[in-house]
């Protein structure tokens, strides 16, 4: 069964971004009767200002002018290459994050056994005396300086 919509994504796109223009432009509306008379002089003449130059834009280029809010204006139209590094970025983060604290935990674990292997090196008992269960029991019951 075919969809009832054939409708392009860009035709979608831009029928969305005039409804929510459309709901900005009445919620702006209803607080435009609340302004003192200067703000609201101030505002008609921005906006008039604002209409002319998205006329003369579009007589210049040939083509509508569309307004691009945050980081879309960095990105470009469509985003491309940018903001899938954009999105590929923390993922390196944290994947590097997580090597360093795994690197940094297998040093200190070397450092630890070395420092053991050290001591008991540096012991005037031999290692196979570690390994004799009465000396075990001995370290347990006599207190040690």
């Amino acid at each position: 069964m075919k969809n009832s919509n054939t409708s392009t994504p860009a035709a979608t796109l831009d029928a969305l971004e005039s409804r929510i223009a459309y709901r900005i432009a009445a919620r702006l509306s209803e607080r435009a009767d609340a302004l003192d008379g200067d703000v609201a002089e101030r505002l008609r003449f921005a906006r008039e200002q604002a209409l002319e130059r998205a006329k003369a834009a579009r007589a210049a280029t040939g083509t509508p002018v569309v307004a691009v809010t945050g980081g879309a204006a960095l990105l470009g139209k469509g985003g491309g290459w940018w903001l899938r590094l954009g999105s590929a970025l923390p993922l390196l983060a944290l994947a590097a994050g997580l090597f360093l604290i795994q690197h940094l935990h297998t040093q200190a674990q070397i450092e630890a056994a070395a420092q053991i292997d050290v001591e008991l090196l540096a012991d005037d008992l031999p290692p196979e005396a570690y390994n004799d269960a009465g000396f075990v029991e001995f370290l347990k019951s006599s207190p040690l300086d």
